[in-house]
């Protein structure tokens, strides 16, 4: 069998490598158009559960990845100057190419070596493949592009806008900072990946990025505006610029996830907003569940797919609907600003429908006790 991989993000790599471990005798071709060492972005965010997906059925794996992992149980909310913790809510991150060097290594283990700084104008160069595997990302996947009417393909850009910066300020635990400022209202999400490094995100709604400017100014002078916005919570430490544009979120859907032998997986298929740090575990189980179906049903590419989407469609389907709540919440966020800081936090933390004031008393019991003393009248009690 033949089976070329497009893209060498995460889970482009670990696909590959879990097929050469199924089917060592199969052709696997992994091609990516950037440098091995190219990655946009800084850290990548799990939730408490970490990487508990692949302890079962690929623990070398797992143990080579979970000791480069940074790992905190609480999260921080900063509303208006107040800092409140929740508690019983962690979360683990790596630096991306760190993440990527590992699962490098994962697939040169069985044989695979990537070709990289390739460009693929057409999907004829591959006619004589059995499976084409779209990982190529959210961004101008060429598998989605060329069947996107048979994949049914909707994109959707969100309102606000975000641009992805590092910072070597080392923070304890995920943050949400919001701050008002004379012109407007940011966010940043931010949180270590590595020891002195974390990652640092700024949303801002559309009114405050078109008061700032930002869509006339270059990447370093919006790094310093937000250095100044944001100033008192970086205590003197600079942000880091990597490819930092300001964008637009995009909501890809799809209604299939394969055409012939073609198959999506990860951001390629359907995007997550980062708000809900799922991402990068949506595409790893993407991987995980075409690679089994593949294992399942031998040479038969077709019975594959459709039990690869018959598999995951459901789960990724319950996720993606948080995600899209989460997003909406972040679309209104300068809004939601004006609440108490108790109430603010009450708001963020039931944004995607997952919980309610029971599970929070289950796994944050000290936030709630704080939240039910300062707000005994008008407390949530469903």
């Amino acid at each position: 069998m033949k089976i070329i991989v497009i893209g060498a993000g995460p889970a482009g790599l670990y696909l590959a490598y879990l097929l050469r471990r199924d089917r060592p005798d199969a052709d696997i071709r992994v091609f990516e158009q950037n440098a091995p060492d190219a990655t946009f972005g800084f850290g990548v965010v799990f939730s408490d559960r970490a990487l508990a997906f692949l302890k079962d059925d690929d623990p070398a794996t797992c143990d080579a990845i979970e000791p480069h992992l940074e790992s905190w149980q609480d999260i921080t909310v900063v509303h208006r100057g107040r800092s409140m913790t929740i508690d019983g809510i962690g979360f683990s991150a790596i630096g991306r190419l760190h993440l990527l060097k590992l699962l490098q290594e994962r697939l040169s283990s069985v044989g695979i070596a990537p070709v990289y700084r390739h460009s693929i104008d057409s999907l004829s160069d591959f006619a004589d493949a059995d499976l084409i595997v779209g990982a190529e990302g959210a961004a101008g996947s060429l598998v989605r592009r060329t069947y996107e009417p048979h994949f049914g393909t909707t994109t959707v850009p969100l309102n606000n806008r975000f641009a992805w910066f590092g910072t070597t300020k080392r923070f304890e635990t995920l943050t949400q900072t919001f701050v008002e400022t004379e012109r407007g209202y940011f966010n940043a999400h931010h949180y270590r990946y590595a020891p002195d490094m974390s990652t640092f995100i700024v949303e801002a709604d559309e009114e405050t990025f078109r008061r700032y400017g930002f869509e006339h100014i270059s990447e370093t002078d919006s790094k310093n505006i937000c250095e100044t916005v944001f100033a008192e919570f970086l205590d003197g430490h600079p942000l880091v610029t990597n490819r930092s544009i300001w964008r637009r979120f995009p909501k890809i859907g799809n209604e299939r996830w394969s055409y012939r032998n073609c198959v999506l997986v990860g951001d390629a298929l359907r995007t997550a907003h980062f708000s809900i740090g799922s991402g990068t575990r949506l595409a790893l189980e993407d991987v995980i569940a075409l690679a089994k179906a593949l294992a399942a049903h031998g040479d038969d590419v077709q019975a594959a797919l459709q039990t690869y989407e018959a598999a995951r469609r459901p789960v990724v389907e319950k996720l993606v609907s948080a995600a899209n709540a989460s997003a909406a919440w972040y679309e209104a966020f300068p809004t939601h600003m004006r609440l108490d800081t108790v109430d603010f936090v009450m708001s963020y933390l039931r944004r995607s429908g997952r919980l309610d004031i029971n599970r929070l008393r289950q796994i944050s019991p000290r936030f709630v006790a704080t939240y039910e003393t300062e707000r005994p009248r008008g407390a949530i009690t469903r």
